[in-house]
């Protein structure tokens, strides 16, 4: 079992995605925006995934992500997103190492994806 941070922005997709994850035997924490997951990574919580869409208000994915891999190297960082050219693009400064998931996908998909990248 693994502790996840989830940021999607989309209510409907951020339940879907942690009820998969929940039910796969993970620990989810679900923030809507970026600065507030970051805030909760601040606040001291540990975790073993960030799990983030891009395109989000206030701090999106991209930002989360690189903020997250200065503050907490260990952590295995995974987008998922319908612009995986954003996340791909080296102007981006996305973490190097990050997992891109692209839009639409299978929750099974999501479950395997996470598994994969937690295991590796």
């Amino acid at each position: 079992m693994a502790k996840i941070l989830l940021a999607e922005d989309d209510d409907a997709m951020r339940r879907f995605l942690a009820s998969a994850l929940e039910k796969a035997g993970h620990e989810v924490a679900s923030f809507s925006q970026g600065d507030e997951a970051y805030d909760c990574l601040q606040a001291g919580s540990a975790f073993d995934l960030l799990l983030t869409d891009i395109v989000m208000p206030v701090m999106d994915g991209i930002e989360l992500a690189r903020r997250v891999s200065e503050s907490t190297p260990t952590m295995k960082i995974m987008f998922i997103t319908g612009f995986a050219a954003v996340a791909l693009n080296p102007k981006s400064n996305a973490p190097k190492d990050a997992k891109v998931l692209s839009k639409p996908f299978h929750l099974r998909e999501l479950v395997q994806e996470v598994e994969r990248l937690l295991a590796a």
